[in-house]
């Protein structure tokens, strides 16, 4: 599909329940869509919502109006209103996800954090052991790495896992919230090369670059955010 990712008239507030019910306006009237092989950038400065975005569109937050179709399984699924389990299958198969933070968990080795998106997807466990090394050792973590938790690693060390894990499936559609931000130039080079190794693939990419360098060599489009603000859309 061109276009495997469509996104029509979203809203999103929050409710701040310590403050009376009083209600936040994050972004309104959010309409874009995302092309099979070309990165789009989120832009706009810091607490515009581009977060906000990104995680409506992988299902983390809830939608207060409008839509957000995906192509999944040769259908058309609406995110906005999907049942939690049709947006688990869509996350395992369509939608893949590299956030800033990566989710560690105890007594499991880099290499299974890494694999574990492939084999939940029912791929053998040690082809998937095999590929998560090859990506681990593309992002130069130390070998002597692997078979620890990442709990105790760097800042820079949990973020190549975290993106090793990102990438090594095939969605067709891939999120990415500061993938670079804790990493050093020759790093930054190397997830650079990984963005155009995707777009090369077919898949559509939609990130936040804080890094300018980084969005100069992988945008396509950039989104500008800032007009999607609370009273944008209607004036």
């Amino acid at each position: 599909m061109a276009t495997p990712l469509v996104v029509s008239n979203v809203s999103k507030s929050f409710t701040m329940h310590l403050r009376g019910g009083v209600r936040l306006a994050v972004v309104e009237g959010v309409s874009f869509a995302l092309t099979a092989g070309e990165c789009a950038v989120l832009g706009g400065p810091s607490g515009v919502g581009k977060s906000s975005i990104l995680k409506m569109l992988y299902g983390n937050y809830a939608v207060d109006e409008g839509q957000i179709i995906v192509e999944h399984d040769g259908r058309l699924v609406d995110l906005a209103t999907a049942s939690p389990r049709a947006v688990m299958a869509v996350r395992r198969d369509t939608i893949g996800y590299v956030s800033q933070f990566l989710r560690t968990v105890p007594r499991v080795a880099a290499l299974d954090v890494v694999a574990e998106p492939l084999t939940a997807r029912g791929q053998d466990r040690l082809a998937a052991r095999d590929r998560a090394a090859e990506m681990l050792a593309r992002l130069n973590l130390p070998e002597r790495l692997w078979q620890l938790p990442p709990a105790t690693f760097s800042g820079g060390e949990q973020q190549r896992v975290n993106i090793a894990r990102g990438f090594i499936t095939d969605h067709p559609v891939l999120l990415l919230d500061e993938p670079t931000a804790s990493l050093d130039a020759a790093n930054r080079q190397v997830v650079i090369d990984m963005i155009s190794g995707k777009k090369e693939a077919g898949v559509a990419l939609l990130g936040i670059f804080h890094d300018q360098d980084v969005r100069e060599a992988v945008a396509d489009t950039i989104i500008d955010v800032t007009a999607f603000a609370p009273g944008k859309a209607a004036a």
